[in-house]
C-alpha cells in the first residue's frame, strides 16, 4: 500500500467477523491520515499483510467505498478518497442540529449521575493533553455519545457516525495542528450549562464548539490542499 504508514496489525479471534475487524481498522487508518489521501491500496497486499483472503479484504473495500472512504478507478485500482468538503460540511450541518437539541434536553432535567461522568470524563481529556491525536479523539468520542445516550438519543448518535466520517479526518487534522485545550474548554462549557439548567445556553455552547470546524477548515486545507477534493 503506497502512503501509508501504519504498523502491522493482526486481527484477533473475537465475536465480530474478519470484515468488521479489518472495515474497523483501515477506517481508523484512514481517518487518522496513516492511509494518505490519494493512495493507492491494493486488495492482494492487505490481504496479506493480515493473513487473510481477498474476500473479507474485498468486501470491507466496498463498505468503505460506500462510505466514501475509498475510490475505485475502473482498470486504474482503489485509492484512498481525498477528503469531500461538501461531505465535511453537510456532516457537520447534521450534527449541529442534533447535538444542539440533544444538550438541550439534557439541561431541561438534568441529571446530576451523568453530569458527574461528563466532569470526570473532562478530567481525562485534560490528562490527554500532550498526547496523541487518536487518544483526544476517542476521549472525544465517548464524551458526545455520552451525551446522545444520557438523552435517550443513541440511535440518532448512530446516524451522525454514519455520516460523519469525512468531518473525522478533518478532525483528526485539526487536533493535531490546534490546541486541544480548546475543545476541552468547550466541553466544559456545555457540560456546565447542562448541570445548571440553562438549555439554551447549552446550546449556544455546542454549536460554538461544532462551529469550530469553520474556522480550523481553511487553515488545513492550505497547508494539505492535496488531500482535498
Amino acid at each position: 500500500m503506497t502512503g501509508e504508514k501504519t504498523e502491522q496489525i493482526s486481527l484477533q479471534p473475537m465475536r465480530t467477523s474478519v470484515v468488521d475487524q479489518l472495515y474497523a481498522a483501515l477506517r481508523a487508518a484512514i481517518i487518522d491520515n496513516d492511509l494518505n489521501p490519494g493512495a493507492r491500496i491494493s486488495e492482494a497486499e492487505v490481504a496479506q499483510r493480515y493473513g487473510i483472503s481477498r474476500q473479507p479484504v474485498r468486501e470491507a473495500f466496498i463498505s468503505l467505498a460506500n462510505e466514501g472512504l475509498l475510490e475505485v478507478r475502473p482498470q486504474r485500482g482503489t485509492f484512498v478518497a481525498k477528503i469531500s468538503l461538501p461531505a465535511v460540511m453537510d456532516a457537520r450541518f447534521v450534527r449541529e442540529a442534533v447535538e444542539a437539541d440533544i444538550v438541550k434536553l439534557l439541561a431541561q432535567a438534568p441529571d446530576m449521575a451523568l453530569v458527574a461522568d461528563l466532569r470526570g470524563q473532562l478530567v481525562r481529556q485534560q490528562d490527554i493533553v500532550g498526547g496523541s491525536a487518536r487518544d483526544f479523539m476517542d476521549a472525544d468520542e465517548i464524551f458526545h455519545r455520552t451525551l446522545a445516550e444520557g438523552a435517550g438519543k443513541g440511535n440518532a448518535w448512530r446516524v451522525v457516525v454514519e455520516m460523519k466520517a469525512q468531518m473525522d479526518r478533518v478532525r483528526f487534522l485539526s487536533s493535531m495542528h490546534f490546541p486541544v485545550a480548546r475543545l476541552i474548554d468547550q466541553h466544559r462549557a456545555v457540560v456546565d450549562a447542562i448541570a445548571e439548567g440553562d438549555p439554551a445556553r447549552a446550546e449556544s455552547a455546542m454549536r460554538v464548539h461544532l462551529q469550530g470546524i469553520l474556522t480550523d477548515l481553511p487553515v488545513i486545507k492550505q497547508e494539505r490542499p492535496e488531500y482535498f477534493l
